[in-house]
Order: structure tokens, then sequence, then C-alpha cells
């Protein structure tokens, strides 16, 4: 027979112990983590080790990622949620909660930092509210001035409206950053422009994926003796780190949560900008066991 790791009390997501159990065969609907690929990774780099995104598994069948109504993962994968974090509070953290936390962390974000999150929507809100748990100061930088109030709410000690400030970065000349977190989609961002507000050997990280190429002179960055990157997720050991973050400093994510069956809705808002900040889907097409 069989072992894997059962939840003791499925509402908390608390702790987790050793059972006994009968293999199941994969539904239609049902996701089934598997390692695809490997790359060469430094201590704590497993989360880009694995991709399921779009996969086709040997059946032909194509995996159904968050929209499963069950999943089977090694438990190298699997997190415990520490007590009093809700399950709609945690969910957006393990995705769009650790893009924006392993980028903080691995460039040692801390008291005496200068952040700036560029992009307030569902990934920049997390990194406004990560940076202050972590004791730095975060300036929020944004097209328009619309989500100012939420920022500043979040922890925020500045807010910038590019649109409306469009020399914003000659303010920051004399109080630079040390890093800029950037999560726009759209490649119009003034990537130049963010290079002439960092400190001397200051960085900014891109996670935010846009379709369309970023055009930059390597002159930009030799002036700063500054670097641009990027990021995948984060690691399991981030994400540990993370949760208990939030729990300790009560980070919690500014969401709605809505059934399952009405994620077109969903996806529909999200195309229209209609969301602060995250949609969180609440399954209900199966009943629990």
């Amino acid at each position: 027979m069989p072992k894997g790791y059962a939840i003791k009390d499925v509402k908390n997501w608390t702790d987790f112990q050793v059972i006994d159990f009968d293999l199941k065969k994969p539904a239609d609907d049902d996701i089934d983590i598997a390692i695809t690929h490997y790359v060469d990774c430094i201590g704590d780099g497993e989360g880009y080790m694995v991709d399921t995104y779009n996969s086709i598994w040997p059946d032909g069948s194509i995996a159904q990622g968050g929209y499963s109504t069950n999943i089977r993962t090694p438990e190298q994968f699997v997190f415990p949620i520490p007590d009093g974090m809700k399950s709609e509070h945690a969910a957006p953290m393990l995705c769009a909660g650790l893009t924006l936390y392993s980028p903080l962390r691995r460039n040692n974000v801390g008291p005496g930092k200068r952040v700036g999150i560029v992009g307030i929507g569902g990934l920049g809100h997390f990194g406004v509210m990560f940076a202050k748990a972590m004791d730095a100061e975060v300036i929020a930088i944004s097209h328009s001035a619309s989500k100012k109030e939420d920022a500043l709410k979040m922890g925020a000690s500045q807010f910038i409206a590019t649109k409306e400030d469009p020399n914003w970065f000659e303010r920051f000349k004399n109080k630079p950053f040390d890093l800029i977190v950037n999560t726009a989609s759209s490649a119009a961002v003034d990537i130049p422009a963010m290079i002439s507000a960092l400190k001397v050997d200051g960085s900014i990280i891109s996670v935010g994926m846009p379709e369309d190429l970023i055009q930059l002179r390597v002159q930009n960055l030799a002036m700063r003796c500054s670097s641009i990157g990027s990021s995948h997720i984060g690691s399991k050991v981030e994400a540990m780190e993370m949760l208990k973050l939030a729990n300790e400093k009560n980070v919690v994510p500014w969401i709605e949560l809505i059934d399952m069956k009405d994620c077109s809705k969903a996806i529909e808002r999200v195309s229209k900008g209609d969301i602060r900040y995250r949609f969180v889907l609440k399954q209900d097409l199966e009943k629990p066991e």
C-alpha cells in the first residue's frame, strides 16, 4: 500500500500526517505535477526545475492547472499553511505573492533599503506589502493616480503617477533606489528612466512579461553599474519564509473570492482591469469527500 500525506484539518491546512492510500486513476480534470526538465540550480532554485504550464500528458490530455478539482504532487511541492491564515489568502501568495517575494528576498531587501514597485495590480500590490513587511522604504510607481490611496494603505511611503509626472526619476538622483521591481506587462515602460533612478550597483527585476521586445542601450546600464534581470515565481524555502512573514506581519492580499463556476466572468473582468487586486476561485464543482 503506498504512503502519502493527508491534511489533518482541511479547513485550516495546518499540518500533515502520513497515511496509507489507494492509488486513484487520474480523471480528465485532475492535475498531476511531474518534473519535466532540469536546469542547473543554485541553492534553493528548484522553482526553475519544474514546469507544467500548458503541459500535455502522455495520454494526450491537457493539464488543467488551477482549474483542476484534484491534485497529486510530490511532497517537495506541498506547503503547510500557518495557523490563522485563511486558505483564500494563502492561495494567491503561492503564485503572485511568491513572484514578488522572491526577488525582494534575493536582493536582500530590508531596513535601510529603498524599493520601487512599478505597477500596482495583482502582482504589484504584493510587492508593496512585502517590501513594507521587510522594513524597507517602498515607493509605488504607476501610470495614473487611480490607485494612489490603495498603495498608501498597503504601505507605500510615496506614490508616483508617471503620466502626470513624466520626469519623476529626476527627484531620485539624490535618494536613488536600491531595487526596482517592474510588474508591468507593457514594453512601453520607460526602462532607461528607471535605471537613472537607481543607486550605483542597483538592480531592476522584471516580473511582468510583455510580449513585445524591450529595447535598451548597454550604456544606460554602464553609467550606473546597474543590472536588469527577471525572476520566475520562487522556491519552497522562499515560499515557507513568505508565509511565515505574512502571518507574523499580517500581510493580507486584496482579493475577491468567487465560485469557480463564475471563472469566465472573472477572466472578463480581469481583461477590463476590473479587479482590486486578485481573484481567488472557490472550488464549487465537486463536493469534498
